[in-house]
């Protein structure tokens, strides 16, 4: 249900940027319920893309069988709710990844366990 705020909101922001060492960057990996919510990673805005792969997806993700079969290559990826290609040579800020957003990647072909979404 949505709720609309009749007056704005008279109260400083607890959860801004400033608030946090980096920018806080929610990742979830469709199909793959053995993980039900998205991660929420205090990721640096300089960071490149590519590393998010590389070196940050494999320490969350990477003791699911299926994780070694990504083809990062096929992997589609989705800013809040939306399809969306980053570019891996680029930061996070420079691919337009802010605080709070959510990132979600489908890997084709790759379903779970014996392909039960788990």
């Amino acid at each position: 249900m949505t709720v609309i705020a009749l007056k704005p909101y008279a109260f400083p922001i607890k959860d801004a940027v400033e608030k946090f060492p980096a920018p806080l960057v929610y990742i979830g990996w469709e199909d793959h319920l053995m993980f039900p919510s998205p991660f929420c990673l205090p990721l640096p805005p300089d960071m490149p893309f590519g590393a998010l792969a590389a070196k940050v997806l494999p320490g969350i993700y990477g003791y699911h069988p299926d994780f070694a079969k990504i083809d990062w290559n096929c992997v589609e990826w989705f800013k809040s709710g939306k399809p969306w290609t980053p570019d891996p040579s680029k930061s996070l800020a420079e691919n337009g990844i802010g605080h709070k957003d959510l990132l979600r990647f489908r890997t084709p072909g790759l379903e779970g366990i014996a392909g039960s979404c788990s």
